[in-house]
């Protein structure tokens, strides 16, 4: 778009650009998702965290820039599972500039030199905990809570067994997932129910 130079013409574009911007906005409020994450605000822990990212950056043998430790800062430092949106939108209130494409690209590099963990599925979404665990999501928020590995273990070490066994797989490792509400969406449901209707 080209602006016509003086102020009357200048003034003009400017309002068919703000009233633009407004539709716009108003669209996406209607498809705007409520992100939870944890943010880490004690100074100690996050000077932790910094130091703990750059470490095992350099520990990786990777270029160490701002926005990547960055991004590994904010998977490793939240157990909120977030998407590479809400990974950039945490990013970006330390580092204005830096485009999704960026955080993406990160991200994958990350993923491929086992620093993060991915969840794939509709969205992609990303965690710092490497340890060995199963998820929980909710059914109703959307909420996906780890649950620790040694809780299933004993059954799924016989499931493993049992599928090796009745196919001839050789399994190499297995995720399990369980789909639930979480007690949140729980009470609330429940408080719909016992309301009377008007």
């Amino acid at each position: 778009m080209r602006f016509a130079r003086g102020p009357i013409v200048l003034g003009a574009h400017l309002a068919l650009l703000r009233t633009a911007a407004s539709v716009v906005d108003r669209r996406r409020a209607r498809f705007r998702l409520r992100v939870v994450m944890t943010i880490i605000t004690d100074k100690g822990v996050g000077r932790r965290a910094r130091d703990g990212a750059t470490a095992a950056l350099r520990g990786v043998g990777v270029r160490l820039t701002g926005p990547r430790r960055l991004v590994l800062e904010v998977v490793r430092g939240t157990d909120a599972h977030p998407t590479a949106e809400a990974v950039h939108q945490l990013v970006r209130r330390q580092l204005p500039r830096v485009s999704l494409g960026t955080v993406y690209r990160n991200l994958r590099l990350l993923v491929a030199l086992g620093l993060v963990k991915e969840l794939r599925g509709p969205r992609a979404r990303f965690e710092g905990n490497l340890s060995d665990h199963h998820h929980f999501t909710c059914l109703a928020c959307g909420r996906i809570a780890d649950v620790d590995g040694p809780l299933t273990e004993p059954h799924s070490r016989a499931l493993i067994g049992r599928v090796a066994s009745s196919s001839r797989f050789s399994v190499t490792h297995h995720r399990i997932e369980f789909y639930g509400r979480c007690a949140a969406c729980r009470k609330k449901r429940a408080g719909r129910a016992r309301r009377p209707p008007p």
